[in-house]
């Protein structure tokens, strides 16, 4: 393994790449990130790097946004077939068609999007900044796609009106509260912590809610010995790997996103040597995209 990793560092240097690592990767990619963190904090990294090519480990939306950033970049998926169930629960016409049935709306949409979609969208967010977006925008009526769970949780926390489409994501959906409730059981004095993508009734029984970057950060502040993680188990890694001092738990031990776990140390490897899978976004869908993930940006430089 050791032997690949060089190989990894050799190629980075001659091809002047930079590897994004979502928290969700395997631990073997994570360690090789120059660059570890959650969509937005990606996001903003494709679009600060100076490399000429990105190799992204995630799922396919994220290396579109990283495209749509960087048009004159290469953007690689070392495994190009990784993908968001979510994402595909919506696609551009259904935008259109919510448009048309609401008035006096704007669109916000989770960046667990395709490029298509984000297009026809006035907005980005990510879990981290969606309260914030959506309290921030003009309109008091709201479509938030696709991610009703989201969409619900941000709700809680706006006054605005909030029309929901009827996406979510299979792993958080899949973290129950009998998981929760398990987990507080076996783990009393353990904090819990949940991703604003699981159900209602599983962010009742958190303490606190937030994105991978969030739980991440606040994991270095509490003063908690023991967290449990209600997120795709992948992040518990870093986690553990961060704070050696205090134990992590998985809300459910099922909480695993097969797609996430595709990339391997092999597949980033021969993604260098052979510049494979690049993706790239049409133009005129690039720059209508573009507009909306801009925003989400601006949105997260302001305090």
């Amino acid at each position: 393994m050791d032997s690949i990793v060089q190989k990894i560092n050799d190629l980075k240097k001659k091809r002047n790449a930079v590897i994004l690592v979502h928290n969700y990767q395997l631990p073997e990619i994570q360690d090789i990130a120059d660059f570890l963190g959650d969509s937005l904090g990606l996001s903003q990294k494709a679009a600060e790097t100076n490399a000429k090519v990105i190799v992204f480990c995630g799922v396919h939306f994220m290396a579109q946004t990283a495209s749509i950033l960087c048009p004159d970049k290469i953007v690689l998926m070392p495994d190009v077939n990784a993908g968001c169930p979510m994402a595909n629960m919506i696609n551009a016409e259904d935008v259109r068609q919510l448009k048309k049935e609401q008035q006096d709306t704007l669109v916000v949409a989770y960046v667990n999007t395709t490029a298509e979609v984000k297009a026809e969208s006035d907005v980005c967010c990510t879990s981290a900044n969606a309260v914030k977006i959506v309290n921030s925008l003009p309109a008091e009526k709201i479509i938030f796609i696709p991610d009703k769970y989201l969409g619900q949780y941000v709700a809680s926390q706006s006054q605005k009106e909030i029309i929901f489409w009827e996406g979510y994501c299979p792993v958080h959906a899949g973290i129950l509260a009998s998981d929760m409730l398990r987990a507080k059981r076996e783990h009393p004095k353990a904090e819990a912590l949940v991703h604003p993508e699981c159900t209602p009734d599983v962010i009742a029984l958190a303490d606190k809610v937030f994105s991978t970057t969030g739980m991440c950060n606040y994991a270095k502040k509490t003063k908690s010995k023991e967290i449990i993680v209600g997120t795709e188990t992948g992040i518990i890694y870093r986690l553990q790997k961060e704070n050696p001092d205090k134990k992590f738990y998985p809300a459910s031990k099922r909480a695993i996103c097969e797609d996430m776990k595709k990339n391997n140390l092999e597949k980033v490897l021969w993604s260098l040597e052979n510049l494979k899978h690049e993706v790239k976004v049409e133009e005129k869908i690039r720059r209508k995209a573009k507009k909306a993930i801009d925003k989400m940006l601006e949105f997260s430089r302001v305090d």
